[in-house]
This record gives structure tokens, C-alpha cells and sequence, in this order.
């Protein structure tokens, strides 16, 4: 069974992350199948709008460590950086369900979704620095404005969770819901969006968003630099060698 999961019924296509044993973590191959299910949601005119889903207990733990490692992104073109254009680029309405942990990529693509819906359980984190590297997605530029300086800067600094109703204080989400509801919650949305007229649909969703898209781009772009640069630097370095040792890094000498 494939571990992104992509179903297309009545103008809605469902991208559900379809890997629990492994907390839904994302590999390279994932990211490839995600960034040609968008690219082909985008071209198919019968196609209104977008959900990401994982599943009741988990969004998605991040990046795979061990694919990760072996399978680095190496250029412009790897498929995590063609996902990451995919969805900032994105014409037409994004909707998340997002259920326990969201790390890593699973809280920062959601600052490129158009609405949001949360189980009570979710935990959204960003531990780049605890992995001795930088936000990516933008999400140097986007965490600050929605969260806040001092917020963001506790959010990306600390790289600690923060819950479900501490998102939907700061705007990252729409609503909080049972677990059990949050991924109905957000197909019942997408429906009612389905139904509406699709060129307004990306029309306003384009006039919402051009203020900033050039920006994003270029914040994007230079995030993926030093991303790359820090991955061969002796506190990434550090930090993965602790994680697949089950220990806790050592940053004293670094």
C-alpha cells in the first residue's frame, strides 16, 4: 500500500499520509508522490480543492532520519524542495485535518493551507535548531507574522510542541474538534468549497496572498541555502548521530 494515499471524489482530493507504523515520517519518495499529486491537482480542471490528512493519532512525525540521512536534498529540484513550491504555489484552496504530532514539515506546510482543522490531540512543533539546523518553508518569515515576534521566536528557538488551543489563538488553526471529527470536519469544508465557482475561488485566493508570494519564494530559496550548508556542520552532524544513538545530543563544544 502506497504511503501517500491520493482520492479524488466530487472536486476534492484527499492527500492522506498513509504510513503509521513509522508516525507517518515523511521520505524522499513521499515528498516526490506529494509534489506530483499537487502538480496534477493543479492541471485537472475537475479538481476544486486539496486536503491533507494523516490519521486520528498522528499528522506526520517529520522527516524519515534514516531516509533523510541516506537521501539528502542535494538540489533545487529534490523532491522536498519541488513539495514545498508545490503547495506555496498552489492555486486553488488547501485544507489540513491534522490529529497528534505535526512536526518538522508537518506544522510549517501548514502555513501554506487555506484552512485548517485541528483534533484536541494535535501537537504542532518546529525543532530545526534542536537538530542543529534552520526553519524551512518559510517559515522564517511566516511564523513571525501570524504568531508574532516573541511567540515565533519561542516556537522556533525552543523547537518545544504547543497544543491545539494555543494554535487556534494564533490563528495557525480554524477550529479544534474531536479527533474522531477533524478529518469530516475538513471534507465537509472541502465540499462546500467544491461547490463554489472555481475562478473565484483562485482569484481571491491569489489577491489574498500576492502581497507576499514573491517574498515567500525568496525566503524559501535562501532558507534551502543554509538548510543545505548546516546539514554538513558539525551540530547537525551532532544532533542526527544522537537521535539514531538514542541519546541526547552534546552542543557543549559547538
Amino acid at each position: 500500500m502506497s504511503d501517500i494515499l491520493v482520492h479524488t471524489e466530487a472536486g476534492v482530493c484527499t492527500l492522506t499520509f498513509n504510513r503509521p507504523d513509522k508516525k507517518n515520517s515523511i521520505t524522499a519518495a513521499m515528498y516526490g508522490a506529494l509534489a506530483d499529486a499537487l502538480q496534477a491537482a493543479e492541471a485537472d480542471a475537475s479538481v476544486r480543492c486539496v486536503v491533507f490528512q494523516g490519521v486520528e493519532t498522528v499528522f506526520t512525525a517529520g522527516n524519515d532520519i534514516g531516509d533523510f540521512l541516506n537521501n539528502p536534498p542535494a538540489s533545487h529540484d529534490s523532491p522536498v524542495f519541488r513539495f514545498l513550491r508545490g503547495i506555496a504555489q498552489f492555486p486553488k484552496p488547501v485544507i489540513a485535518a491534522v490529529c497528534g504530532p505535526a512536526v518538522g514539515i508537518g506544522t510549517t506546510l501548514l502555513f501554506h493551507c487555506d484552512l485548517v482543522y485541528a483534533g484536541d490531540n494535535a501537537a504542532f512543533s518546529m525543532p530545526f535548531v534542536n537538530l542543529g539546523l534552520c526553519p524551512e518553508a518559510a517559515s522564517s518569515l511566516l511564523v513571525p507574522q501570524m504568531l508574532g515576534y516573541h511567540r515565533a521566536a519561542e516556537a522556533l528557538l525552543l523547537g518545544e510542541p504547543f497544543m491545539a488551543e494555543a494554535a487556534l489563538e494564533v490563528g495557525l488553526v480554524n477550529r479544534v474538534l474531536p479527533p474522531t471529527e477533524a478529518a469530516g470536519y475538513a471534507q465537509s469544508v472541502a465540499r462546500k468549497l467544491a461547490a463554489k465557482p472555481i475562478s473565484s475561488l483562485i482569484e481571491t485566493k491569489r489577491l489574498m496572498k500576492k502581497g507576499q508570494s514573491q517574498q515567500v519564494m525568496a525566503t524559501m530559496a535562501e532558507e534551502g541555502q543554509s538548510f543545505g550548508r548546516m546539514l554538513s556542520e558539525p551540530a547537525a552532524r551532532e544532533a542526527f548521530t544522537a537521535f539514531m544513538e538514542r541519546r541526547k545530543p552534546d552542543f557543549s563544544q559547538l
